[in-house]
C-alpha cells in the first residue's frame, strides 16, 4: 500500500503522468486493513477501555457488567453483519464495477465487510466464553493509564 502511494507520487510529480487505480487501490487495502485489525484488536486486547468506573466494583461484579458488555458487542457484530452482508450481495446481484480498477467486480473489496464482523463476533464470542468460564474478568481491553505507569517505571529503573 505505502509503495504503491510512494510510487504514484514519483510518476505523478516527476513523469507527469498518474497510475490512476492506485487511490481505489489504497481505499480497498486500508478496508481490509481495519476490518481485519479490528478483530485481531479484540483478540489480543489491544482495543482502548473505558473502565474507569467499572474498576470500582468487586471482580464478580466486574464479571456480570463484562458479560452484559460482551452479549451488546455480539449483538452489534450481527446486526452489522447482517448489514454489511446484504449490501455485499445487493453489489453482487447488479454486478457493479470498479470505478478504477474496471475488471475487478465491487463485492471482492468489499466483502472484508461481513468477513470482518464475522471475525469479530467470533472473538468477542470467545471472549464470553473466557469470562463464563473464569479465564479473565473483563473483556481483556487495554489499560493505557496503567501502561503508560509501567512504563514509566520501567524507564525510572
Amino acid at each position: 500500500m505505502t509503495a504503491v502511494n510512494v510510487l504514484n507520487v514519483f510518476v505523478r510529480y516527476v513523469l507527469k503522468s498518474n497510475i490512476h487505480w492506485a487511490m481505489e487501490f489504497t481505499v480497498i487495502a486500508f478496508a481490509w486493513l481495519i476490518f481485519l485489525g479490528a478483530s485481531w484488536g479484540v483478540r489480543i486486547g489491544a482495543h482502548i477501555g473505558v473502565d474507569t468506573l467499572i474498576n470500582f466494583f468487586s471482580d464478580r461484579i466486574k464479571k456480570n457488567i463484562s458479560i452484559i458488555a460482551a452479549i451488546f458487542c455480539i449483538i452489534y457484530g450481527i446486526f452489522i453483519f447482517i448489514g454489511s452482508y446484504n449490501y455485499v450481495l445487493k453489489i453482487y446481484t447488479v454486478g457493479i464495477l470498479s470505478q478504477d480498477i474496471k475488471w475487478l467486480p465491487q463485492w471482492m473489496p468489499r466483502i472484508v465487510m461481513p468477513l470482518g464482523y464475522a471475525l469479530i463476533i467470533f472473538r468477542f464470542v470467545e471472549a464470553l466464553f473466557k469470562i463464563i468460564t473464569g479465564k479473565q474478568t473483563t473483556l481483556g481491553l487495554a489499560n493505557e493509564a496503567k501502561d503508560a505507569i509501567d512504563s514509566f517505571k520501567t524507564k525510572k529503573d
